[in-house]
């Protein structure tokens, strides 16, 4: 369980998300800034959630097997870490007008899409409790750590904060070369 919150903490990208919260937050006071960092991190986590339990119904309704959501779950997860390595692309160039809700911080910076397929292959490969109980810790840290952001980004800087999130994406690149493989193994398994 421990691991999977491991996992499911670096595809959240907390240490990502910390330039692009100090970009759209930066006209709030920070009481302001915890606030709307907190009530998004609890909407994430609740989408989150309700990927653990509707997740395996939802595949089993568009009759979708475990291996090909474990190859499109690496897939998207490559690509997002491609986004950690490179981040000039992913920076938000303008501030939104008023507080933001649910997009984008809750959705796609907290709950993105590979963060969503991997409770979906969580609840397939582990009981519902673990890969509910690793949801609520990867969630509790990373809002834990985006609360503290303006702390930590003026205590790193830009350049501490980039360099971070590039180890992050080099190891999240790491993990979806393997989840691909898997996918593609489950495959093979599956048509002998």
């Amino acid at each position: 369980m421990l691991s999977l919150a491991v996992l499911l903490f670096l595809i959240m990208d907390p240490f990502g998300n910390l330039v692009i919260l100090n970009t759209l937050l930066i006209d709030f006071p920070p009481r302001k800034r915890r606030l709307i960092i907190l009530r998004e991190a609890a909407i994430a986590t609740g989408i989150l959630l309700m990927a653990t339990f509707l997740g395996g119904n939802l595949l089993d309704l568009l009759g979708l097997q475990e291996y090909s959501l474990r190859l499109a779950g690496g897939i998207v997860l490559f690509l997002i870490a491609l986004g950690m390595l490179f981040p000039s692309r992913r920076l938000i160039e303008e501030p939104t007008a008023g507080s933001p809700l649910i997009v984008p911080i809750a959705v796609p910076c907290i709950a993105g899409p590979s963060a969503i397929s991997m409770v979906i292959l969580f609840s397939e490969s582990h009981s519902a409790l673990s890969a509910s109980a690793a949801v609520l810790i990867a969630s509790a840290a990373s809002a834990a750590l985006l609360t503290a952001s303006s702390s930590i980004f003026a205590f790193l800087g830009r350049r501490g904060a980039t360099a971070l999130e590039r180890l992050m994406g080099m190891l999240l690149i790491m993990l979806s070369v393997q989840m691909i493989l898997d996918g593609i193994n489950a495959y093979l398994i599956s048509r002998v």
